[in-house]
């Protein structure tokens, strides 16, 4: 059940966390932003990836390509609000339909591995959590009604339960587990590096931000 609730719960927690305390300081979403990149990247690369390497008889290389190749195309489309960033217009009052189209189709493809997988959850809400704080922050900032906003929020928040859904009730997520995870992969590796890289401002070092990337890297370890 808690694969169905937890990333509900990611989703309403970031929509109210702007509406109550209205953040103004990008420096704390940041670091949460290079938290949930390297927590990801850490689960992905500790868990999901030996997983799927280690019970797959085909080329599994070439569907983790495919899901990187899947996600920037996605992006194309999202502008990259799966890693921090929301560039439509704010004046727009018609409802952001490729926003929301790509970021569907990235969070139930995230949530179809998730049931045989234990630990992916948590890279999934924590994951989530940044990405519905800055949309809600967008939302609450631009012309689009609260009442679209509220909607596109809460189809967002289903589609990792879908996804979930999806994978339990059809024999073809079943008989391409692999296959589909391996995307997923992709997709993982794809996002949670850009987050990394562009967590580096320029390639400065900050002490904070390494500090917050090692701690993501050792609580995945550690789960």
């Amino acid at each position: 059940m808690q694969n169905f609730i937890f990333p509900i719960i990611a989703v309403v927690l970031g929509y109210l966390i702007v509406l109550l305390f209205k953040p103004k300081h990008n420096r704390s979403l940041k670091l949460l932003l290079a938290f949930s990149g390297s927590f990801l990247l850490s689960i992905t690369v500790f868990d999901f990836l030996p997983e799927v390497y280690n019970s797959f008889d085909k080329p599994i290389g070439l569907f983790i390509m495919i899901g990187i190749l899947l996600q920037i195309i996605l992006e194309f489309f999202s502008k990259g609000a799966e890693h921090g960033h929301v560039h439509i217009d704010k004046s727009s009052v018609d409802f952001p339909w490729l926003l929301f189209i790509s970021l569907s189709i990235h969070s139930v493809l995230e949530g179809i591995p998730i049931e045989a997988h234990d630990h992916l959850i948590y890279g999934v809400i924590i994951h989530k959590l940044p990405v519905a704080i800055i949309l809600s922050t967008f939302f609450l900032a631009s012309n689009l009604s609260k009442s679209k906003s509220i909607m596109f929020l809460l189809l967002f928040a289903l589609m990792t339960p879908l996804g979930v859904f999806l994978s339990m009730q059809f024999q073809f997520f079943e008989n391409y587990y692999y296959e589909v995870s391996a995307l997923v992969i992709g997709i993982f590796l794809h996002i949670s590096t850009t987050i990394l890289f562009e967590s580096s401002e320029g390639h400065k070092f900050n002490l904070a931000k390494l500090s917050t990337i090692i701690l993501g890297i050792i609580i995945a370890y550690l789960i």
